[in-house]
């Protein structure tokens, strides 16, 4: 056998670092020899919970990912096959490419498992770009709302002592948002009709509906942060803005993951100072999105009035929770992983 055909020691030591929403690094342990040799790798890289890893059976096929041997570690990137906060596995192989075309391949290596990360900074600032764009004109509002069953009114009274306690937030909207499944908060709403000025008679979420005066919420110590955009194979879209006390636990948290946006200067939810001795605060809130605002903190019941609501509950179907984003959408979506 001669030096060319002398078979290629199998990769070792797999190692994944600097991994963001869409792309990481890969390194493997080679001989010095397999380094001066190798003309290509072959990453076969699949979703973990996928049954079928989708490897190549024959030796001299290539693998779904082939590039020309580079120094390690080598970086695999590109939004078409990697999306956020996915957990995958990937195993290697080198190979010597051959005059006739062959390729002579090591044995894939031992797989390796890693999951992507969330949105990163430049990500979320391109869906607020996006978003910005779809916000229409500015309406007044007085109120924000949330729509529960009585039961859940129950529960807070008998058992939380009147206290809207923030949750975590579920895995809606765009799978690389930060906040989903690591920030907690109480969800409202602040959009209105356009005849009336005042919340919508109909609500999917429940029949009873605490109101809240707007500046218990929206204050100067108060931070707002753009979190997502996106829509659920509709035509409408909705928009996630945090709601964070100043120098509060939440706010610590949105500080580095979420764009901050102007209170009184943006195309979403604003919050304008009285004008004159005697005037209210000025609050709007943008006409073509559905705005979902999650304060970060506990919120009393005592601070406004559940009344029932004079429209229809709509079926629960209609609600946003858990729901997933739309990926064909051109609107909503951005050039990384959905």
């Amino acid at each position: 056998m001669t030096e060319m055909e002398a078979p290629l020691s199998t990769p070792c030591n797999i190692q994944i670092c600097e991994v963001t929403c869409d792309s990481f690094r890969i390194v493997w342990d080679m001989s010095p020899e397999d380094t001066a040799r190798a003309t290509h790798f072959f990453i076969d890289l699949s979703r973990k919970e996928s049954k079928d890893p989708n490897r190549f059976k024959h030796r001299d096929v290539p693998t779904k990912l082939v590039a020309k041997a580079v120094p390690l570690p080598m970086a695999v990137r590109g939004h078409w096959f990697l999306s956020p906060r996915t957990e995958y596995c990937v195993a290697v192989q080198t190979a010597v490419r051959q005059p006739d075309g062959d390729y002579l391949v090591s044995e894939w290596s031992q797989v390796v498992e890693f999951c992507t990360g969330d949105y990163a900074m430049e990500h979320l600032q391109q869906l607020l770009d996006k978003a910005r764009g779809a916000a229409g004109r500015l309406l007044k509002f007085s109120v924000f709302y949330r729509n529960q069953h009585p039961d859940y009114f129950d529960f807070v009274r008998s058992e939380c002592g009147g206290l809207m306690r923030p949750a975590l937030k579920d895995c809606s909207g765009s799978h690389g948002s930060p906040i989903n499944g690591k920030l907690q908060g109480v969800f409202f709403s602040c959009n209105t009709e356009f005849d009336t000025g005042l919340p919508p008679k109909d609500s999917p979420y429940g029949p009873l509906r605490f109101q809240i005066p707007a500046g218990h919420l929206l204050n100067p110590n108060i931070n707002l942060y753009f979190a997502d955009f996106y829509c659920m194979y509709t035509a409408y879209h909705y928009v996630v803005l945090v709601l964070a006390p100043v120098g509060s636990e939440g706010d610590t948290f949105c500080r580095t993951r979420l764009p901050m946006l102007d209170l009184a200067s943006n195309p979403f939810l604003t919050y304008s100072d009285p004008q004159g001795p005697g005037d209210e605060p000025l609050y709007c809130h943008a006409s073509d999105v559905i705005l979902e605002v999650l304060f970060t903190e506990p919120v009393h019941l005592d601070q406004g009035g559940v009344e029932q609501i004079s429209g229809h509950h709509q079926l629960k179907s209609l609600t946003t929770a858990n729901a997933k984003k739309d990926p064909s959408c051109k609107v909503c979506n951005i050039s990384v992983g959905r």
